[in-house]
């Protein structure tokens, strides 16, 4: 025991030694990006404190993929950094938060100045768009109260200051929807306007992606169901595109599925409803909780790989051409040629369909190349087909959602799941060894209690 403890701490401390942590720098670069390609990185903090290597901070990465600036929001105030959109005016539209408050604000790229700034005193806010020239349309998570959720999503009128429009999802889903509410019933990620009065939101927690009529307030379409996770597993950021025959087409990034997919209403029950047809997959089970997924009007995917540390622009066959990683946790990424959400052809549209999978990476961060696997990778790879494939990949996903955020920056993958491995042999072998001291120190406690009492009678 005490062999396998050592050998552990050894390798983890040999591994850490040699490891070279990730940084903000261009992957694999086969076709030059057209202009700038901005990047909204979440970073860490703990209970509002930010972790100074690894902040939030929004990066501008040029055409060959490499850092033109970096703005650190963490040495600005913030916690989170979260949605950034290129505006007409070359400015971006940025949205923040800090501990119970969001922050939006319009921020130069040139001078790193705020044109203006709008607070809100709402929690953690992914989503924040400038719509109809002077308002603000907010997916409100978070809203929380006496057992009651009031998610939203709402429209602020910058000019009249106020709220001129409201939907609550309370009053379109069962309280019970993803097991009752909670202090984050909904975690709504993202909310977009697609047309005329029309918005499409992603409700992470019911696992579906839902467009909402302004006027009417109801629901008028609707990918996916709570917990039906073959088809969307707590998504982020999808984008509405149309095919040209005028196709409802939905990208999103599902999320805790690891893989990016596009699914296509190939027609309309008589009530109206989809019935949707899953066309395009593509590195399923090579992302790492992949959080943004963008169709480019060449036809390319810009994918925002979160815990891969990455954003890589793929083709429809899944061949990476374009790759910057920026550490730790980028959410959202943009690029500035096409504005926000800019859209390209579907896959209908490009006469492709099927999974793919993602190749040329230049693997600059553990498990995104064709080196080394990761630890989860290497549960799932050992332990599939057998007995324990159902608890070793329950592991692996809680270790590849936990450990990236509890990891320090210095340490190597591979160290931690080392460390880990020799604390839990540790931890048992201190307990045994304290019972059989203990053992021994009572016996030993036992023989001189009876010579004591032996020499007191004598």
């Amino acid at each position: 025991m005490a062999l396998l403890i050592i050998a552990s701490f050894g390798a983890s401390t040999a591994l850490t030694a040699t490891y070279e942590p990730p940084e903000i720098q261009a992957g694999t670069v086969e076709d030059a990006a057209n202009g700038t390609t901005y990047v909204a990185v979440q970073g860490f903090h703990f209970q509002g404190e930010g972790a100074k290597k690894k902040p939030a901070r929004l990066v501008a990465a040029g055409p060959q993929a490499q850092p033109e600036w970096i703005y650190n929001g963490s040495k600005r105030g913030v916690s989170w950094f979260y949605n950034t959109d290129p505006l007409p005016n070359g400015n971006l539209l940025v949205v923040n938060t800090a501990p119970g408050k969001t922050l939006v604000y319009e921020l130069n790229p040139e001078t790193k100045e705020r044109v203006w700034q709008q607070n809100f005193s709402i929690e953690d806010t992914h989503d924040v768009d400038l719509i109809n020239g002077d308002q603000l349309l907010v997916a409100n998570m978070r809203e929380y109260e006496n057992g009651t959720s009031n998610d939203r999503v709402f429209i602020y009128d910058l000019s009249e200051d106020r709220i001129v429009w409201e939907w609550y999802f309370k009053n379109h889903y069962p309280n019970g929807t993803d097991g009752g509410m909670s202090e984050d019933w909904t975690h709504v990620n993202d909310v977009d306007k697609i047309g005329d009065g029309e918005y499409l939101v992603s409700p992470r927690n019911f696992d579906q992606v839902i467009v909402v009529n302004r006027s009417t307030k109801n629901i008028t379409m609707r990918l996916g169901a709570d917990q039906k996770y073959s088809v969307l597993n707590e998504q982020h950021d999808p984008q509405y595109l149309e095919s040209k025959n005028g196709t409802p087409t939905i990208l999103v990034a599902d999320s805790e599925n690891d893989r990016v997919v596009e699914y296509s209403c190939v027609n309309r029950t008589d009530s109206g409803a989809c019935n949707w047809q899953q066309i395009w997959t593509v590195g399923d089970d090579q992302l790492n909780w992949p959080r943004d997924a963008d169709r480019l009007p060449n036809g390319n995917t810009l994918i925002v790989d979160s815990l891969g540390h990455r954003v890589i622009e793929v083709t429809p066959t899944g061949e990476i051409v374009w790759e910057v990683y920026t550490p730790w946790a980028p959410f959202d990424a943009e690029r500035a040629a096409y504005g926000n959400e800019a859209g390209g052809p579907t896959m209908l549209d490009q006469n492709v369909s099927g999974s793919y999978q993602l190749s040329g990476s230049a693997g600059e961060t553990p498990g995104t190349g064709t080196g080394t696997a990761t630890f989860p990778e290497w549960l799932k790879t050992t332990f599939g087909g057998t007995p324990l494939e159902s608890l070793t990949s329950e592991i692996a996903e809680t270790w590849e959602g936990v450990s990236q955020w509890i990891k320090p920056v210095w340490m190597a993958p591979w160290s931690l799941v080392y460390l880990v491995f020799g604390a839990v042999l540790l931890l048992p072998w201190i307990i045994i060894e304290a019972v059989i001291n203990r053992q021994r120190i009572s016996a030993k406690a036992r023989q001189t209690g009876a010579r004591v009492r032996r020499l007191n009678s004598s």
